[in-house]
């Protein structure tokens, strides 16, 4: 049995720390803040709640599989699941709508004919099929398998089969999302649909890899679900189920350094000066990085990703019936967006793209006259967030909340500085998750490190941002643990 100390208790962290415990070690998670979940959290007051991170769960299956390898309640026993179905709602630009039916392929293609013309929905789904073959050629050495020790092979081959275009009498393939949407889908509105995906994200679908046109595959493939009472009910089983297996949680301990014996890891000091003596260290992949444990040849952290600004809005009125769960207003000005986040224009001077959260669920208002509605955009990361700038993401949303202003009981503003403090990620960016191509600029630091013994867990270690990847990340870190350098993940 060995002892094994757990720097933060984030998601991924949590999954480790779970695995690890169920294998016989003795696992302790050492937490600077006063809870758990990283950027998984809660906000209350007067009867309503609010998730301040992810509100929908792609992929639920990685959790499932933690549930069904740390102990005898399946994941449906701790939290309700509910599949959310329209999967999400689209307002673009011009106006038009379609809501596109959770998981299911045909319904989509239906839906994008009827709402964009004919022909639409078979050019989507062509992207989807092509986006398939990208993620078959990928899922295992992105999600499933620790990170190559020869990662450049996935930095310099596009998995994406991209179909021949001709342009100034040559002919090219799409090598970024925007080039597919330009090139292959060959509509403002379903190129509008295709990049909000990797937006999502924080990534730039001008530079994006045609790779990431598995993200909007994922979706349709796998669906999309929900947690009733918030995904923070998720956090609090995957908590309950440490306890269960006897993790240990310190609260209000700040780690400061990974101590060093003999050339390998063997502890974390703290910075009330506290040791802790480990024969192993997991630590988010941010405190991996300042210290310096990258392996020679290691792919770098990834830089510069975006935060979020997110609105979360207390509404006298009851929800009304048929609501999409998930719609996104799509911006007005793609390049003037774009720029604002990754270019030179002063970040703000377009509208922005903005997710609208409106879940059914009578445990997050004070009862059925009310509603709790979430608005979310991109933002630049460490960005100060002025009035004008939640005035213009609460105009956005007025698209489809006419009434927004007039039902308004209160509402809370969620900045990029309130994700660093939760997650002590710099100025508040969300990482992405690790994708092919590139050269390697959206792949993440292995879960391995150039010190023996410290292993790296969590949203910026492989494979990267993401509640699935986030368990993925916790279950790569345990297997290589429990069987040492030659694991090779599930097969």
């Amino acid at each position: 049995m060995a002892r094994i100390a757990v720097i933060g208790a984030g998601m991924g962290a949590l999954a480790a720390a779970a695995r690890l415990a169920v294998a016989g070690h003795r696992v302790a998670v050492y937490e600077r803040t006063e809870t758990y979940g990283g950027a998984v959290r809660r906000f209350e007051r007067e009867g309503f709640a609010f998730d301040t991170g992810p509100g929908l769960l792609p992929l639920p299956a990685v959790w499932r599989d933690l549930f069904i390898k740390t102990g005898k309640e399946p994941l449906e026993e701790c939290v309700e699941l509910v599949q959310v179905d329209p999967s999400s709602h689209h307002v673009f630009a011009d106006g038009t709508e379609v809501s596109l039916p959770n998981a299911s392929r045909a319904g989509v293609v239906a839906a994008l004919d009827e709402a964009l013309g004919a022909g639409a929905g078979q050019r989507w789904g062509d992207v989807l099929v092509r986006a398939r073959e990208a993620w078959d050629r990928t899922r295992r050495p992105l999600l499933e398998e620790p990170l190559w020790p020869n990662w450049s092979v996935l930095a310099e081959r596009e998995p994406y089969p991209s179909v021949p275009h001709k342009r100034l009498l040559r002919t090219r393939r799409a090598g970024t999302l925007a080039e597919i949407g330009a090139w292959e889908l060959r509509d403002p509105r379903l190129a509008a649909l295709l990049e909000s995906h990797a937006l999502a994200y924080g990534l730039d679908p001008r530079t994006a890899p045609a790779s990431a046109a598995v993200l909007p595959y994922m979706e349709h493939a796998f669906g999309v679900w929900c947690v009733r009472g918030g995904m923070r009910e998720l956090a609090r089983a995957v908590y309950e189920r440490c306890l269960a297996r006897r993790v240990e949680f310190v609260f209000g301990a700040e780690a400061v350094r990974v101590l060093e014996k003999d050339g390998r890891a063997a502890g974390v000091e703290f910075a009330d000066g506290a040791v802790a003596e480990a024969d192993f260290v997991v630590a988010p992949g941010t405190l991996g990085g300042r210290a310096g444990a990258r392996g020679e040849g290691e792919v770098a952290p990834q830089q510069g990703l975006p935060s979020r600004l997110t609105v979360l809005l207390a509404l006298r009125g009851a929800r009304p019936e048929g609501t999409a769960h998930r719609t996104v207003v799509h911006t007005q000005d793609r390049e003037g967006e774009l720029e604002g986040l990754f270019g030179a224009a002063p970040a703000g001077a377009a509208a922005p793209t903005v997710t609208v959260l409106r879940p059914d669920d009578p445990r997050l208002v004070p009862d059925t006259g009310h509603e709790a509605v979430t608005l979310s955009a991109v933002v630049p990361a460490g960005a100060r967030i002025p009035a004008d700038r939640v005035d213009a993401v609460v105009s956005v949303a007025e698209r489809v909340l006419p009434d927004l202003r007039e039902r308004l009981l209160w509402h809370e503003v969620r900045a990029p500085g309130d994700i660093a403090r939760e997650t002590g990620a710099p100025g508040g960016s969300v990482p992405a998750p690790a994708l092919a191509a590139a050269g390697g600029r959206l792949l993440h630091p292995s879960n391995s490190t150039g010190l023996p013994g410290l292993f790296s867990v969590g949203g910026w270690s492989h494979p990267g941002g993401g509640l699935p990847h986030a368990g993925m990340s916790g279950a790569l870190v345990a297997g290589l643990i429990v069987e040492g350098p030659e694991f090779r993940g599930s097969q």
